[in-house]
């Protein structure tokens, strides 16, 4: 699934300065298969290694949040400063967002006893008021136009929110709901299938379809990372936190160095991509 939208092409010549400089090249990758591989890759490992930081390091949860919100606001700082999309960088971010994400979900119902369906509605209308602010001042929700400062903090908003409304979500159909990892991964990705259907054979609208199937590749991967890394006895397969971790985070380097050094998930600079009425 794509995010649609029109290409507009912007000659710097017919510009003035300070429009120009307004303006920076889209900040995150075109929406390609590599681009849901190393999302569902991204959101497995926020799973997991939440889970192995959180039970091999002893920090507890509240000491590992802090820690990893830390390591997540200097790589936004880099992501923000940078005038580009940089695969690295933005990729370190979206994992750390991951890991944030479920940690935020886990002491919600761990240490302050929130249930899975309040933190579901919860995240599920905060979710929703992030979209709704966003359309409102910039009058579009496409990732195909995240070329200020203002769109993409209403975009990483809308990521860390997705994660953990997916935390909640997939743990709430997997234990509470006894469907079991396995069930529910396969529920989660058929929905994803039903979406992208929806798109290509029913005209769906692109920017809608792209950002239900993100919601949904985040219980998607959590699910996929439980069914992994749980023992035997609860349902999982009993690779173990350590090994599941390592497993995707290796996958996610190198699908990142590829995509790097090939710059297959990047926009042509010649042609900026715009709302028809933008801000």
């Amino acid at each position: 699934m794509k995010d649609d939208n029109s290409r507009v092409d912007i000659d710097p010549q017919t510009h003035s300065f300070a429009n120009r400089a307004k303006w920076m090249l889209n900040k995150v990758p075109e929406v390609t298969l590599y681009f849901w591989i190393i999302k569902v890759l991204c959101t497995t490992v926020g799973e997991t290694f939440a889970d192995y930081l959180n039970e091999h390091l002893n920090l507890g949860l509240t000491k590992t949040t802090y820690v990893m919100a830390s390591l997540l606001i200097v790589t936004l700082a880099f992501q923000f400063k940078a005038r580009k999309y940089m695969p690295g960088v933005y990729w370190l971010a979206v994992v750390l967002l991951s890991v944030v994400g479920t940690l935020i979900t886990d002491n919600l119902t761990d240490n302050f006893g929130v249930s899975l369906v309040t933190t579901t509605v919860i995240f599920s209308i905060m979710l929703a008021a992030t979209f709704a602010s966003w359309y409102a001042v910039e009058k579009t929700l496409s990732v195909h136009t995240i070329q200020t400062t203002r769109r993409e903090a209403f975009y990483w908003f809308a990521i860390l929110f997705t994660f953990a409304l997916g935390t909640a979500s997939g743990d709430l159909v997997a234990e509470r709901l006894h469907l079991g990892y396995l069930v529910s991964a396969l529920v989660f990705g058929g929905l994803i299938a039903i979406t992208a259907v929806a798109h290509s054979r029913f005209k769906l609208n692109g920017i809608l379809a792209f950002w239900i199937a993100y919601i949904l590749t985040r219980p998607l991967g959590a699910s996929l990372g439980d069914l992994l890394s749980q023992a035997r006895a609860d349902g999982g397969l009993g690779l173990g936190t350590v090994g599941t971790s390592a497993l995707f985070l290796v996958a996610i380097l190198a699908l990142v160095i590829y995509l790097t050094i090939t710059k297959r998930d990047i926009s042509d600079s010649k042609a900026i991509r715009l709302e028809e009425h933008t801000a």
